[in-house]
């Protein structure tokens, strides 16, 4: 049995492994539980799963939920609920399913305590790359990953001898503004980006996905999962998000990791991995009429994906910078203190600004996050 701390317990990827859990009962349990502050779900979670621990990041909300409840799981509060969810004695496997470089810190501290690693944080390696995989090998820890994307490539590696791959091919569903013209694209609103056609999503993935911010990140991900470098890693947006993902041979075969639109497949896979088991849902159907279609991405009205590959090829604390300044920005743009070409924009003026930074350290890249964050801020202010 696998023991499963679950940090972003309440969010889309939280909620769907907990399904798969409940779809399991012989082979997971959960001892920890971990929310920002949707204590109502959190409690239902609670009520069903009976873990050890739960966490409250919100301290207001912390405060709420423990003068109301009267169960026996120990609650936590604060960023300190994160450490200890992911540091757990009885967890052997964590699930960092929160999002943007929150995630960082407790994924150092799970590694360096020898868990397992279900990630559906990308920003984790994108940013922290260097460390959380020399850290990872240190420790003999294995990082699953979670992303539909990045499980695909993984399932599709598997059995492959290392020299025979020449590349990695990442599909993009393209987004909602996929469609649109490029004098449309510079108009769209916050409402418009988070009508995606296929995925149900949180808001900041779902924004991302929409300007290919998103794909750059897992661009910058698989590098790191895989040890690709950038030259063998591509990108091909295929709306029906049917080809999750897809690896070239050096003798031009292709293979594919394809099924419907559902993150709970490779959240299962990530959780019995090396073994697979039965999951209820809707399987693909393949003797039904499918229209599979892909394109090049369209890199002039979504530049944020060449810039990712640009920053990828840099490393260093760039990938930082260009995660944490988008992430400041997109959540201005939800605000509508941004218009959606802004978002781009600003993450460049905060790389432009980027000095040379130190040793590539925990303590460093969270200076460096926090920089980028107060920068991307400033200009988000100083221009609107």
């Amino acid at each position: 049995m696998k023991f499963l701390s679950i940090l972003g317990s309440t969010g889309s990827i939280g909620t769907q492994t907990l399904d798969v859990v409940s779809q399991h009962p012989n082979l997971f349990k959960t001892v920890a539980l971990v929310t920002y502050h949707n204590i109502d779900l959190l409690e239902e979670q609670i009520n069903k799963f009976a873990p050890i621990m739960a966490g409250v990041v919100d301290e207001e909300a912390y405060r709420l939920f423990k003068s109301r409840y009267t169960g026996n799981t120990r609650l936590v509060c604060g960023k300190e609920a994160l450490i200890e969810a992911a540091t757990l004695s009885e967890a052997t496997m964590v699930i960092t399913a929160i999002v943007g470089a929150a995630g960082i810190e407790p994924t150092v501290e799970a590694i360096k305590h020898h868990k397992t690693i279900g990630l559906a944080n990308k920003e984790t390696l994108v940013a922290g790359g260097p460390l959380i995989t020399s850290l990872a090998r240190e420790h003999g820890v294995d990082i699953l990953p979670i992303d539909s994307e990045h499980s695909a490539i993984f399932q599709c590696l598997e059995g492959q001898q290392r020299d025979n791959v020449d590349k990695l091919i990442i599909t993009a569903s393209g987004g909602p503004l996929r469609t649109w013209t490029s004098e449309r694209i510079k108009q769209a609103t916050a409402k418009d980006c988070l009508q995606h056609p296929t995925w149900n999503m949180g808001n900041k993935i779902t924004i991302d996905s929409a300007s290919l911010f998103n794909k750059g990140l897992e661009v910058i991900e698989a590098h790191w999962l895989f040890g690709f470098d950038f030259d063998h890693i591509d990108v091909v947006v295929h709306p029906q998000s049917i080809v999750h993902s897809m690896i070239m041979m050096k003798d031009g075969a292709i293979l594919a990791q394809l099924g419907n639109p559902d993150m709970r497949e490779p959240i299962q896979y990530a959780l019995t991995y090396p073994k697979r088991e039965a999951l209820s849902m809707d399987t693909l159907d393949i003797t039904k009429a499918l229209t599979l279609e892909f394109m090049p991405p369209r890199y002039d009205d979504f530049p944020a994906l060449r810039l990712a590959f640009e920053v990828g090829r840099q490393g260093g604390f760039a990938p930082a910078v260009f995660n944490a300044a988008n992430e400041t920005a997109v959540y201005a743009f939800l605000d509508d203190k941004l218009s959606f070409p802004q978002i781009y924009s600003t993450v460049v003026k905060v790389l432009e600004s980027m000095e040379s930074a130190a040793e590539f350290t925990l303590e460093n890249l969270l200076a460096i996050d926090r920089w980028a964050r107060e920068k991307a801020q400033f200009i988000i202010d100083r221009d609107n």
